[in-house]
């Protein structure tokens, strides 16, 4: 793999989605590199649907660099019952963002993904060769489908425009920040959320959606932050790069860490009505780890610390 040379840090980054899960850490991250010149616009100041707003803004502050944190994110709920609105709208931010950068001349950018990418019955772990090799899960192929016209689009200016821009695809994100929202967030924090109002309403049982046997992957947002900081400074490839910790667990293994967490004594129980959604999804990061990263935070560690910044900003937390 070719590398580039690390960015500067006097280097103005735009994080676009700088106030969600996963911007708001790699604003953390890139602040405690020692970057001096970070910006970023909430969605009521620039919304990146609007292609004439996003060209506006970023024509005016002239980034270095570009990190695409922004997207219509969800759990396998939302995904489903929202397709039209998942796709339409994350292409919609990619398109703006990316042709903005490229008309204000942004050399480095740096494109975030998902795993949904991969297809649904790829062999495990998933290796970012597996890209369009089968079909997708349907329950998130819409979601999926933006995000694989993400990389395509990063490949395309590289091939144009010999710029340096890189993807990157992320495993299952948690930690401060997250959505506990019960019909519309992803696995973690719905699960945190769930059994905390259990042990505060005496229930005696938690209904955990779907059979319990799926197996999924958990990266700390943090983690996630310091990998894209590493990945600016080292990687300079078309092909885009999983970002995991290599191990995984079954929904219901999570469950029981979440409810161990939260002090719920009760009784877990099956709603083998609802979906699946894929049966494994594990990252294969050989290439992340031959470029001198590794995850810091476990994931009991992780989730305990998520539970109490739940705690603790319950009032702003998205509920």
């Amino acid at each position: 793999m070719a590398t580039n040379e690390a960015l500067d840090r006097s280097a103005r980054v735009h994080i676009a989605g700088h106030r969600g899960l996963a911007g708001s850490a790699i604003w953390r991250a890139l602040s405690a590199a020692g970057f001096s010149d970070l910006v970023g616009a909430r969605s009521s100041e620039v919304d990146l649907r609007d292609r004439a707003a996003t060209f506006d803004y970023l024509l005016s502050t002239r980034p270095d660099a570009v990190v695409l944190a922004a997207a219509r994110v969800g759990g396998i709920v939302a995904n489903n019952t929202y397709p039209a609105e998942f796709l339409s709208e994350n292409l919609q931010i990619q398109v703006n963002v990316m042709d903005a950068a490229h008309a204000a001349g942004v050399q480095r950018l740096l494109f975030l993904g998902s795993s949904c990418i991969y297809p649904k019955f790829a062999e495990q772990p998933i290796r970012e060769s597996s890209l369009l090799t089968g079909a997708l899960e349907p329950t998130n192929d819409a979601y999926a489908i933006a995000k694989i016209a993400g990389i395509m689009q990063v490949q395309a200016h590289r091939r144009q425009y010999g710029v340096r821009w890189i993807s990157a695809m992320p495993t299952n994100l948690y930690g401060p920040g997250d959505n506990f929202d019960p019909e519309n967030s992803h696995v973690l924090p719905a699960l945190l959320r769930r059994f905390h109002e259990a042990v505060e309403s005496g229930a005696d049982s938690v209904v955990l959606w779907g059979s319990g046997t799926p197996r999924r992957e958990f990266l700390h947002v943090d983690d996630l932050g310091r990998a894209v900081v590493h990945l600016l400074d080292v990687y300079d490839e078309p092909e885009t790069i999983n970002v995991g910790v290599g191990e995984d667990v079954t929904i219901r293994e999570l469950a029981e860490t979440v409810a161990d967490v939260v002090g719920f004594a009760g009784e877990i129980v099956q709603d083998t009505s609802r979906p699946d959604g894929t049966p494994r999804k594990l990252l294969d990061v050989t290439r992340l780890r031959a470029l001198g990263w590794e995850p810091r935070i476990p994931l009991r560690e992780g989730i305990e610390s998520t539970y109490r910044w739940f705690l603790e900003h319950r009032a702003e937390a998205r509920l």
